[in-house]
């Protein structure tokens, strides 16, 4: 309703052209042949394959009738003939133009459309280009107005997923169809952002794929969803995410973060809260970051895109920004879902070669920051916090910084214990708290490595894996704390009041 009103009120107030952008052609042109009674003039529309008709009956239109011509001809399908025909007639009328995007490089067409536009006081001609691609010459953009075909909310999806249901069970009545409310509510949230034709689509191969409306078909529709958004190499679709139970520690920011979890993916009761902007994962390397920014996805069951800072670059002026907004765009067109940014650090510092590329990214990446508010859940990374400006860190912009330390011996036993299990060993078979207190200092990536190393070791001395093995891996195993122990503990005393243990 909204939007017949919306179109109805740029055509009664004189507007000559109307540009609707959008792959649902048959919706658009709907809407438009809607207008006919409140306006009191007549819908045509014109393509290439059936030339100029009435909107309606789809034949030759009454208003532009032309005795000395046969029926035939009054149909040419010719784009110029068509125009032509409309500037030339005194009954006002409203054109929709159906995929005349190919055809506005021609200079008498555009001279035709200008003309057309400049005449609508004395003719009241509308021109509506419908096209999935449109950009209008500069000589009759300044007539044109753009409109856009509003997207489903959650209440109009769960009422196009009910619909698709019925529509099952009157064909399969012989058939029980598996559905429950938490995966309906899931498959709302991840189709939104997408036109109504692409949801009706996405929920029939969501139940007839098994007969049933699972989790697994969630996943499927965020990469089918990231797939008819487009992908410029910009942001990559994260297939893999991952569970809070394949980490170690991690305690606080796992009730942080479900104590929002609720804002973020709000059900049908209406919360009233303030949507999550994000956090930050400043901490050691090799301690979990990448892998918490994937379980964060993962706990929510919403898609994860990767920002590439290093294919945002381009070495033409303004390029690199461009990139930048086209990723914003194509984030809030996925959400919800999380922005996973790694190493944030690398792609906003400055150089001596810089020339304001960063400063200028940076700037764009903070200006949305604070105006954001469709669902998009930043976890940004970095492991060297000092080169960060504070204006990317302030509350406003990202929620809370997080301190990813090295583990504690219960992190430390749990990161044992999964990696073993990972690798299909039996964990409750070996003493792993002391292999944990032996480790002190190590990350979760040097705990990983000792596993690898002691599995390799036992197929090489043909016997079972055992706590010597491990012991002994930790033995000849030199952690980055030894290593680079100054940096480190420096890192951790700078956190020490600045930061929320992420443990």
């Amino acid at each position: 309703m909204f939007e017949l009103n919306d179109l109805l009120l740029l055509l009664q107030t004189g507007q000559p052209i109307i540009c609707i952008e959008t792959h649902e052609e048959q919706r658009a042109l709907e809407l438009v042949k809607r207008c006919q009674t409140k306006l009191g003039k007549p819908v045509l529309q014109w393509s290439i394959t059936s030339g100029l008709t009435d909107a309606s009956t789809g034949r030759p239109p009454l208003s532009l009738a032309d005795p000395s011509v046969t029926e035939n001809s009054q149909a040419q399908p010719d784009p110029k003939q068509a125009l032509i025909r409309v500037k030339n007639t005194s009954t006002p009328s409203v054109v929709a133009l159906l995929d005349f995007h190919g055809y506005l490089d021609d200079g008498f067409t555009v001279r035709m459309i200008k003309e057309i536009a400049q005449d609508h006081r004395n003719h009241g001609h509308h021109l509506v280009f419908i096209s999935s691609e449109l950009k209008l010459p500069k000589d009759v953009s300044r007539f044109s107005a753009q409109f856009a075909l509003s997207l489903p909310d959650r209440v109009a999806i769960r009422k196009l997923i009910v619909a698709e249901l019925k529509v099952w069970k009157f064909r399969n009545q012989d058939l029980q169809l598996r559905a429950d409310r938490k995966s309906i509510h899931l498959l709302v949230n991840n189709l939104l952002g997408l036109t109504v034709s692409d949801c009706q689509r996405l929920i029939r191969n969501a139940i007839y794929d098994d007969n049933a409306i699972s989790k697994s078909d969630v996943t499927n529709i965020q990469r089918a969803k990231y797939e008819l958004i487009g992908q410029d190499g910009v942001l990559s679709f994260e297939f893999e995410t991952a569970k809070f139970g394949q980490i170690g520690g991690f305690e606080n920011l796992k009730r942080w973060l479900e104590l929002r979890k609720a804002a973020f993916l709000p059900a049908e009761k209406n919360l009233k809260l303030d949507v999550p902007k994000g956090i930050l994962l400043a901490g050691i390397q090799g301690c979990g970051k990448s892998l918490a920014a994937r379980a964060v996805a993962g706990a929510w069951d919403i898609p994860l895109l990767r920002l590439d800072f290093g294919a945002l670059y381009n070495k033409f002026f303004g390029e690199t920004e461009k990139n930048m907004r086209q990723a914003i765009a194509l984030a809030e067109t996925m959400s919800p879902c999380v922005l996973w940014i790694d190493e944030i650090e690398k792609g906003i510092s400055t150089g001596d070669y810089d020339s304001g590329t960063s400063q200028r990214l940076l700037a764009t990446l903070l200006t949305w920051m604070a105006d954001n508010t469709k669902p998009v859940f930043i976890v940004a990374t970095a492991n060297n916090i000092h080169s960060l400006p504070p204006e990317l860190i302030r509350k406003g912009r990202l929620d809370e910084v997080f301190f990813v330390d090295l583990p504690d011996a219960k992190a430390r036993e749990q990161i044992f214990s999964i990696h073993l299990a990972k690798r299909e060993v039996a964990a409750d078979t070996l003493a792993l708290a002391d292999a944990a207190k032996k480790a002190e200092g190590f990350s979760g990536a040097e705990i990983e490595q000792v596993v690898v190393s002691a599995l390799y070791q036992s197929a090489a001395l043909d016997q079972q894996l055992d706590e010597d093995l491990l012991l002994a891996e930790i033995e000849n195993t030199s952690p980055l704390s030894v290593v680079m122990s100054q940096q480190i503990s420096e890192l951790q005393q700078w956190a020490k009041n600045r930061t929320v243990p992420a443990n």
